[in-house]
């Protein structure tokens, strides 16, 4: 972890650009991002170094307590997102520990939250890309999806809209992730996990 309160920090909403993606859980990262963005009352940008939309701002109390932040959406796909965290990472001189990755996460519940640093990749073409770029010691927001019913293929199943179901409870579960963030920002990890991992 760094030490030094005054680094930017990244915090990077996994996802594929266009209309046709956005409602799909393996965009939930977007949703995060597109709140985060709401509360610090900006709007994203194309970033003239990377493959993304970024938000620049600070998050927390202010004063000391609160921390600079870029928001990223990387418009590059899913299994490209390496190239353009990193190139942002180097742009804004992130360390790597101040890199939030928010992800869909099949082998968690629907519903269940859990923030970690560092791990694999679990099959995520997003962290694998990520990883692959930068290495695996990053902080990960891994928001549960639930494994795909019946012979549904995970392609499939990731690539499709949340239910009807699901749908009732995102708003909440997307705004918590987004708390889950800022805590992780502002009051480190331990905080950040004690408080929201379910």
């Amino acid at each position: 972890m760094t030490t030094d309160p005054s680094a930017p920090w990244l915090i990077v909403g996994l996802g594929n650009p266009g209309p046709g993606y956005a409602m799909n859980r393996h965009n939930v990262g977007f949703m995060v991002a597109d709140l985060l963005a709401d509360r610090i009352g900006g709007s994203f940008k194309r970033a003239a170094k990377a493959q993304a939309q970024v938000l620049e701002g600070r998050i927390g109390p202010m004063g000391p307590g609160s921390r600079r932040v870029v928001l990223a959406k990387p418009t590059s796909y899913m299994n490209l997102s390496g190239g353009p965290v990193t190139a942002l990472r180097d742009f804004y001189k992130v360390p790597t520990a101040n890199i939030v990755a928010v992800h869909d996460e099949l082998d968690i519940d629907y519903g269940m939250l859990r923030l970690k640093l560092g791990g694999g990749d679990n099959g995520h073409n997003g962290l694998k890309s990520m990883t692959k770029a930068m290495g695996p010691d990053y902080h990960r927001a891994r928001f549960g999806i639930g494994r795909p019913p019946g012979r549904m293929q995970v392609a499939d199943f990731v690539l499709k809209d949340f239910s009807g179901t699901e749908r009732k409870e995102l708003d909440y579960l997307v705004d918590r992730t987004a708390d889950s963030v800022e805590c992780l920002v502002t009051e480190g990890l331990e905080r950040a996990q004690s408080a929201y991992n379910s």
